[in-house]
């Protein structure tokens, strides 16, 4: 006898996952280009002039402009950002939203959530309105940190609005680095020395990305702080401090690297720069501020040209 075993159902449950997925891809897109054209159609309406850009086609400051808008969602604001300095407010619309009934339907099947958004202010529902007060003047931009870099004395040229990590390129190796505060004209705080999986420093922007998914906790959006953790570090009770702590506003962190290899990562993984045995890495928030329209919960009672990116 001779039995044969098909997997003509499993193939077919498959494939019909396979096209959910594509749907659901399909649909962001289609999603994220509506928003596009609905907010340049708004601009059209308020006859200021404006000038579309491809995220990836910006390389060089932006200068000259009275607002950048940026359409996408928080990596889109992140990217802009670099190229922005201290004079240029920028307002975030999150073009694709997570839709919570479209997360909890397709949860059995694949992960349905969207865009998070944290900084955008704006949706295509409320950025008419927006606009209009921002061109009116009825509202202002709030003041955000970033972090300052320098390597071995050199100034990186990018400002973190999100948060630093500094690691070997291995994540299966360990790093070695240490570290101490200190404030300007002073002698340093007593050295901490790491062999862990690398240091996170966020600014409080980035506060409730991955540095509270590692252990870290959220910082007041306006806060000057900057927060680090060391990434799985090799000792006993290494969650108390010192692995875990702030940088106050007048301090910096200066980091000693003693592995043959290192990586910086800022603001994700697009950004990067080498460091190598015996180099030094100072972190501070003596960086320019940005200006940013942030989301009305954000923001305390008391808060302290157009470009448009796409």
């Amino acid at each position: 006898m001779i039995v044969l075993i098909s997997e003509t159902l499993r193939v077919r449950l498959l494939l019909l996952q396979l096209s959910q997925v594509i749907k659901y891809l399909d649909s962001r897109s289609l999603v994220h280009m509506e928003a596009i054209n609905f907010c340049q159609n708004i601009l059209r309406k308020k006859h200021v002039d404006w000038e579309a850009v491809y995220r990836f086609n910006l390389c060089r400051p932006i200068r000259d402009v009275d607002l950048v808008v940026t359409i996408g969602g928080d990596g889109t604001l992140l990217q802009a950002s670099h190229f922005m300095d201290d004079s240029i407010p920028v307002l975030g619309v999150n073009s694709d939203p997570t839709q919570a009934e479209e997360v909890e339907d397709c949860n059995k099947e694949f992960d349905a959530t969207r865009s998070t958004g944290y900084l955008c202010a704006a949706t295509v529902k409320n950025f008419e309105q927006i606009i209009d007060d921002i061109l009116e003047n009825h509202a202002r931009p709030s003041e955000v940190s970033r972090m300052s870099i320098t390597h071995n004395s050199k100034q990186l040229p990018t400002y973190a609005l999100n948060d630093v990590l500094i690691c070997h390129p291995c994540p299966a190796t360990v790093s070695r680095f240490s570290f101490s505060k200190k404030k300007e004209d002073q002698s340093s705080s007593s050295m901490v020395h790491c062999r862990s999986s690398g240091l996170r420093v966020s600014t409080a922007a980035g506060s409730t990305a991955a540095m509270l998914s590692s252990g870290g906790f959220a910082m007041p959006i306006l806060s000057r702080d900057l927060q680090y953790i060391v990434r799985e570090p090799i000792s006993p009770g290494a969650y108390n401090s010192p692995m875990h702590g702030t940088v106050k506003p007048e301090e910096l962190m200066e980091i000693a690297w003693y592995c043959n290899e290192g990586l910086i990562y800022i603001d994700g993984s697009h950004i990067i720069h080498s460091v190598q045995h015996g180099d030094i890495i100072e972190l501070s928030c003596k960086a320019p501020k940005l200006k940013i329209f942030l989301p009305s919960h954000l923001i305390s009672s008391k808060p302290a040209g157009m470009t448009v990116v796409a």
